[in-house]
């Protein structure tokens, strides 16, 4: 493997991006030269509310920042299919996400693929008002919009 990138992957729903969403995937480049980036499908998302936003504009959105090298649809039947597909050297989860990083490790050895499975670091406010969650700025609308 020796002068290839090393690829990264990682994955959510990025439903309203906001600076924690950057900060996850500014960590997770930092794991190799190639960031590829999941988007989950909204028939996938059964762990939180459905996103607002449509599958190809929370990839568009994703896809337009500099640090993604490129982003992807998750698949609607398997999410493993992209994973399989791009072959990352690392998986780089969100330091939130729901994911048990056991359960994930097994899947991808039962699938022969071999890579590291690392949590992304956290990311507190740089200020008071500073919003770094979807639930947040929604939550935030809602109160402020009524």
């Amino acid at each position: 493997m020796s002068g290839e990138p090393t690829r990264v992957i990682a994955q959510g729903t990025f439903d309203i991006l906001h600076p924690g969403h950057i900060h996850y995937l500014e960590n997770a480049a930092s794991y190799g030269d190639e960031l590829h980036v999941i988007i989950a499908r909204r028939n996938n998302v059964t762990h939180k509310a459905k996103p607002i936003l449509s599958d190809r504009q929370r990839r568009d959105m994703v896809s337009a920042l500099e640090v993604v090298d490129e982003a992807h649809l998750g698949d609607s039947e398997d999410i493993f299919v992209p994973i399989e597909r791009i072959d990352p050297d690392v998986i780089v989860l969100g330091y939130d996400q729901h994911h048990d990083e056991d359960a994930i490790g097994a899947a991808l050895a039962k699938r022969g693929i071999e890579c590291a499975l690392e949590r992304a670091s956290g990311r507190e406010p740089q200020y008071e008002t500073e919003l770094l969650s979807t639930g947040q700025i929604i939550d935030r609308i809602l109160s402020e919009r009524r």
